[in-house]
């Protein structure tokens, strides 16, 4: 999460949704007083104690709105991208077995044990995209939310609407793998669905 009290804007930073591409471009225009919470890549903590302590960069915007002002939290443009939730969950699991390898192995093998077996369900890029950016009763809290899909169009909105200059987004932390239909049965669909069915209502996605 980013917040800029020189810009006036808050990022919620959903995990998978090409974040750090995000992050690397906005960080050319922090103030002195503007801060980031994040740990991959780089390491850095809010100067907020109860948030801090959560010990990565993905709070939502419900954690986050007590420890602002009411008139700041109104006033600051919110902002936030979301993902197909299919192919994010294809993107999580090659993620979490890049190092065994075990994704490009066994690609439904390691999906349905994620799904099925041994869901990690408190694992926070586990968490499905809407809790991110909703608060009590569903609320949704973020001003603006943009699609992975068209990210760069997204993101020049987001620069128009706080004044700074667009940018190409790099490509950052990026699995190297085919198209996310590939990797699905009808059975993972169907589970799929399940999981993140508030994803798909709420952003209007489908397989």
């Amino acid at each position: 999460m980013i917040i800029s009290q020189r810009h006036r804007f808050v990022f919620a930073a959903i995990p998978k949704t090409g974040t750090h591409s995000v992050r690397q471009a906005l960080r050319h225009h922090l103030g002195p007083h503007d801060i980031e919470q994040v740990r991959l890549f780089v390491e850095k903590a809010f100067p907020i104690p109860a948030l801090a302590q959560l010990g990565h960069g993905h709070i939502t915007l419900a954690q986050l709105r007590p420890h602002m002002s009411p008139e700041d939290f109104s006033g600051f443009f919110k902002f936030a991208f979301v993902r197909n939730p299919f192919d994010r969950f294809v993107s999580y699991c090659s993620f979490m077995t890049r190092m065994g390898g075990d994704f490009e192995r066994d690609p439904k093998g390691v999906m349905r044990h994620l799904l099925f077996t041994a869901p990690p369900l408190h694992h926070i890029l586990f968490q499905p995209q809407h809790q991110f950016v909703t608060g009590e009763g569903g609320i949704v809290l973020a001003d603006y939310i943009g699609r992975v899909e068209q990210m760069q169009e997204s993101y020049q909105l987001i620069c128009d609407r706080i004044g700074i200059p667009g940018a190409a987004l790099s490509q950052s932390n990026a699995s190297k793998r085919g198209d996310y239909r590939q990797y699905y049965d009808q059975q993972l669909i169907d589970g799929v669905a399940r999981l993140y069915a508030r994803d798909l209502e709420l952003f209007g996605y489908q397989f």
